[in-house]
């Protein structure tokens, strides 16, 4: 009986070490973890960035290369500042741009950046200038419905002129 026992505790054991490295695994390569090596900070001002929160990913090409760690309101021109930590080794052009995007129809949002052409490089703290807000689903949803019920309402009956019961140019 006591053989047993020791049998069922080594097996329990030799269970909680394998979790215990598959967690550590995921954890360290999950891409959840800050910009490994020098990073660089940038800003970037939209009109609107709804559902991006701090600690989104900045992505290039979708491989994420830096995380948001900061949003703010301009208090002069009410825009949402964006301050973006990235891969120090990347040396973006100064006419890259950044929109808001989203995973898919109900995923998540990061930021998306597309290198520009330049030869000038955005330096530690730089600007990116070039931005593209948040689409907003509910709000494209919302005009859709209010357009087709416009539609509807001004161009109901078609045939109000008088002329219901003319006969056609062709005769009869």
């Amino acid at each position: 009986m006591k053989s047993r026992s020791f049998a069922e505790i080594a097996a329990g054991a030799v269970v909680l070490a394998v979790a215990a490295v598959f967690l550590v695994f995921a954890v360290t390569n999950s891409g959840r973890g800050g910009v490994s090596g020098p990073g660089q900070t940038l800003t970037a001002r939209f009109d609107s960035i709804a559902g991006l929160a701090p600690g989104a990913d900045v992505r290039i090409a979708g491989v994420k290369v830096g995380s948001v760690v900061d949003q703010r309101i301009d208090p002069q021109t009410f825009l949402a500042v964006l301050t973006l930590r990235l891969d120090g080794n990347l040396r973006l052009p100064s006419d890259s741009s950044a929109e808001i995007a989203s995973e898919g129809l109900l995923g998540g949002r990061f930021v998306a950046i597309v290198p520009g052409g330049s030869d000038r490089i955005l330096a530690n703290g730089g600007q990116i200038t070039i931005t593209q807000s948040a689409v907003s689903l509910e709000s494209l949803l919302g005009r859709f419905i209010f357009s087709m019920t416009e539609g509807q309402g001004s161009g109901g009956n078609r045939n109000e002129g008088g002329n219901a019961g003319s006969p056609s140019p062709g005769g009869r």
